[in-house]
């Protein structure tokens, strides 16, 4: 059904937003002006001056990285340099596996807590259960490490092993277990049915995104029977985003025709648009999709396309407001320059960039009592040096983003459940989802 795209996009974590981004061997540079020159050769003496002069001998490869980052982040928010670390460490998120031992983990007093083995992984198979403190890390003390620095010292190549000291409620002593790296796929989408409703969250674009939506789909289905189902909620709600030719696959799965997405760079006639192809995975079926602050990026452009094509309802709070493209310049083994080459604009032409997707009936989820005052609403817009949307006001973008861990407590959800089986109406939602999914 989805005719795949030739290019080729990849997302990564920055902040609260996300990128999307193209591989590109990059462009032949213009000749720079005598001026520039002039310029860069007052670098060249301030840096031997720093290399001859300061009080101690300094790390000249992190002086000329900072040199670039500082030149980038003069740019925007979303442009800067990538070391080779950093660069395949990219690269592993956007595969969408890496080599670990396979647990959900969060930090609670200090020590790395597990909050779910994952099925058929070495962490199950080794024992490691739902509940577990770990304390040390190949002998090294957890205590005193941020949670990314522990989940980095616990991914590493696959077949080598890793010594975990483990604190079990019940147990007289702690419990040492060696677990062997393996490949661990990365979930991008989590489903469930919801009565007679299917519910699709997705949790980033990844290389494996719409192969894994197009699984949770036929596992509704095979549930559900075609009579009985509502339509879909599709969840986008803290979703930063990730490649771009997923977003448009994803997108394309719910769509019969219509522009997805097109983006436009400093060349005019270098704009380029992505459209859908026959075949839509539900069936027609109504579908709501979930948005709040923490939507961005990848996610704004399935929302936004999916509501402009009058294909779904949105609702939640307005999304983050990231509408630019970033092109990856592979730098040999220096790793990668990430540079914002352009903008994306919705099927009805409109650059979120700074203003976000405004849902079409918003839905403010409450924060429990303990985080009241301690989160607050940010978005593209509140970025220093954020690159100023054509349709940028004083209320910017963003909202507050959180999603309450049980079903239960979230109106969000609870709302579009109601929409779905009629509890709930709006003028927004369409009568007829088939009729309108082919206008």
């Amino acid at each position: 059904m989805i005719r795949r795209v030739s290019l080729m996009l990849v997302g990564a974590l920055m902040g609260a937003t996300a990128m999307s981004v193209v591989y590109s061997a990059g462009i032949p540079a213009q000749a720079a002006g005598t001026s520039t020159y002039r310029e860069l050769s007052v670098f060249g003496d301030v840096f031997e001056r720093i290399r001859a002069q300061y009080v101690t001998p300094p790390d000249e490869e992190k002086l000329v990285e900072s040199a670039i980052n500082g030149m980038l982040r003069s740019l925007d928010p979303h442009s800067s340099y990538l070391n080779a670390k950093d660069a395949a460490d990219m690269q592993t998120q956007t595969r969408g596996e890496f080599g670990g031992i396979g647990i959900e983990v969060t930090m609670e007093d200090e020590l790395v807590k597990v909050i779910t083995p994952i099925d058929d992984t070495p962490g199950a198979k080794a024992g490691i259960l739902a509940g577990d403190l770990i304390s040390e890390i190949n002998g090294d003390p957890v205590r005193g490490l941020s949670l990314q620095e522990a989940v980095e010292k616990m991914r590493g190549a696959v077949n080598t092993s890793i010594d975990l000291t483990i604190i079990r409620e019940g147990a007289d002593r702690p419990i040492e277990i060696s677990v062997v790296r393996e490949i661990i796929p990365i979930r991008a989408v989590r489903s469930r049915v919801e009565g007679d409703v299917g519910y699709l969250r997705v949790i980033s674009f990844t290389e494996k995104t719409y192969d894994d939506l197009e699984a949770a789909i036929e596992k509704i289905k095979e549930e559900v029977p075609e009579d009985q189902l509502k339509g879909y909620v599709l969840d986008l709600r803290l979703n930063p985003g990730g490649l771009l030719d997923q977003a448009i696959y994803v997108s394309d799965a719910f769509l019969e025709r219509g522009e997805v997405v097109s983006t436009r760079s400093r060349d005019p006639d270098d704009t380029r648009r992505f459209n859908a192809s026959s075949g839509d995975l539900t069936d027609g079926k109504p579908v709501i999709v979930l948005i709040n602050g923490g939507s961005a990026s990848a996610s704004e452009i399935v929302a936004g396309a999916l509501q402009d094509l009058k294909r779904a309802t949105v609702v939640g709070t307005r999304s983050f407001g990231k509408g630019s493209v970033q092109t990856i310049i592979p730098m040999g083994d220096k790793g990668a320059l990430r540079l914002t080459t352009a903008l994306y604009y919705t099927p009805s032409g409109k650059s979120i960039q700074g203003t976000g997707i405004e849902p079409d009936i918003k839905v403010e989820q409450p924060l429990p009592e303990e985080l009241q005052g301690r989160v607050r609403a940010e978005g593209e817009s509140s970025l220093p040096g954020h690159i100023r949307g054509q349709d940028e006001d004083e209320e910017g973008s963003g909202s507050i983003a959180y999603v309450p861990p049980e079903p239960a407590d979230d109106v969000q959800l609870n709302y579009a459940l109601d929409l779905l089986r009629g509890v709930k109406t709006d003028p927004a939602f369409p009568a007829d989802p088939q009729k309108a999914a082919l206008q």
